[in-house]
């Protein structure tokens, strides 16, 4: 019998998160504070992080001890399967092999359960009470919501009015798991305040969202703030999946040609990616291919520079690719793709050419998506499906070529709460959504300039 589920006993979860910076070429351009544009202190955080998560995210050390009691709650869904997509390879006509990491199995239904469970671990030792996030799609958002709910945080979620009316059973589920989550932007915040006073009929943005939280954190002593995405601590912890599938793989006597991940932020890419590009780095062939939406095209076609975190310029200045922080994305359906810039990290490495990106229409994820939900039979989150989409165009190039490669992609999370999206594809509702040139010139026209040397 072929196999199709590679599986590991929980003795194998990782014992400690992967740091590319240890490994990468050139070091990272400094995070600038938003006000003298200097170089960020560890001092320049303490308001808003704890102390574990600012020394993750400067730290050049290969590895990082991940706590027992982090690997404890991980054990009730880590290490997650890898699957051969057999019955897609059927599908596709194709002679390569195809694996997928799936990390729906998490409680949450997604990949951002493996930063949330530590980052609400390291504020509860700090005696933190309460956690302000944004949240996009919801997937974030519900992962946060169930770390602080399993270490008795208060969790206050400002979720992006647009999925607040696309996704709400998202919404319902964090609501279940004890969160307090309202539309962004709000009358909560002088952020949100401002925003709709210029235009009351915002459908909001990430950058507009991570305003709120952070402003929100920083007014109360008692709170702190929490990202899903982007930073060089939260990439960390997602390196378990990458970690996991290296053994998975190997256990098959399988390495990866291809290497494929959904590209919003960067988390969920870099989670999967970065164990392996450790081999790229010192010589081994592949290629690692991020996927992100047209509509919202931050590597393929915005510009790298410093530029805020956020609308509102409350977060610090970083170097990546970048759309411009007052962008507000189409409401597509794939909402925890429409960020508008990448973390630093996955920027540096699409700039000095290790990495590729590929940013394909929606209707063309939507018709991945329903191949796959119809050979596999896991229906994928719409912002997972841009990976899917990435995985057949590489499966198509080996058939093609007549090359039987092998590729592996991470399905990031399931699309159980996505079904409208999913309405709206089979009646022929959903568009495609090109970014203009008109759109570019106008998001990037806010990009500030760096006046201080460093």
């Amino acid at each position: 019998m072929k196999q199709t589920k590679i599986l590991l006993g929980e003795e194998h979860i990782p014992k400690a998160w992967y740091n590319i910076m240890a490994d990468m070429p050139n070091p990272p351009a400094p995070p600038l504070h938003p006000g003298s544009q200097k170089p960020l202190v560890g001092s320049d955080l303490a308001a808003i992080f704890p102390s574990a998560i600012i020394e993750q995210e400067v730290t050049d050390k290969r590895w990082v001890e991940i706590p027992e009691e982090v690997r404890e709650i991980y054990r009730l869904w880590r290490p997650s399967p890898l699957f051969r997509a057999h019955r897609l390879e059927q599908a596709l006509g194709t002679p390569a092999r195809i694996y997928y990491k799936y990390e729906g199995v998490s409680p949450a239904g997604s990949h951002k359960t493996n930063t949330a469970i530590p980052q609400a671990f390291y504020n509860k030792r700090d005696g933190i009470k309460r956690l302000a996030t944004e949240t996009g799609a919801g997937q974030w958002g519900t992962a946060l919501s169930l770390a602080c709910s399993y270490f008795g945080l208060e969790c206050m979620i400002y979720m992006v009015k647009i999925s607040f009316t696309q996704k709400p059973y998202r919404r319902s589920l964090m609501e279940v798991w004890g969160a307090n989550v309202i539309p962004s932007p709000s009358q909560q915040t002088n952020a949100g305040r401002k925003i709709l006073a210029d235009n009351p009929d915002s459908p909001g943005s990430l950058g507009i969202a991570i305003s709120e939280a952070v402003e929100d954190a920083a007014s109360r002593a008692d709170t702190n703030y929490a990202l899903g995405s982007v930073l060089n601590h939260v990439l960390l912890h997602q390196t378990v999946i990458g970690l996991e599938a290296k053994e998975q793989l190997a256990s098959v006597g399988e390495y990866p040609d291809f290497i494929i991940g959904c590209c919003g932020g960067g988390s969920n890419f870099a989670g999967l990616s970065f164990p392996f590009l450790y081999d790229k780095i010192h010589g081994k062939q592949m290629r690692v291919i991020a996927i992100e939406p047209a509509a919202c095209p931050t590597l393929t076609r915005g510009k790298y520079t410093y530029d805020y975190g956020d609308t509102a310029a409350l977060t610090p200045l970083v170097k990546m690719y970048t759309l411009g922080h007052d962008f507000i994305p189409p409401g597509i359906h794939a909402g925890g793709l429409r960020y508008h810039g990448d973390s630093p990290l996955v920027s540096q490495l699409y700039h000095e050419g290790i990495i590729e990106a590929q940013a394909p229409v929606q209707k063309g994820v939507f018709e991945a998506a329903m191949l796959f939900a119809r050979t596999e039979g896991i229906l994928p989150a719409p912002e997972s499906a841009h990976a899917i989409r990435g995985a057949i165009d590489a499966a198509m190039e080996c058939k093609s070529a007549g090359e039987d490669k092998t590729i592996l992609f991470c399905l990031s999370g399931h699309g159980h709460f996505d079904l409208t999206a999913y309405d709206a594809y089979l009646s022929g509702k959903i568009e495609d959504y090109q970014y203009t040139e008109e759109d570019l010139a106008k998001g990037l026209s806010t990009v500030p300039k760096i006046t201080s040397s460093f």
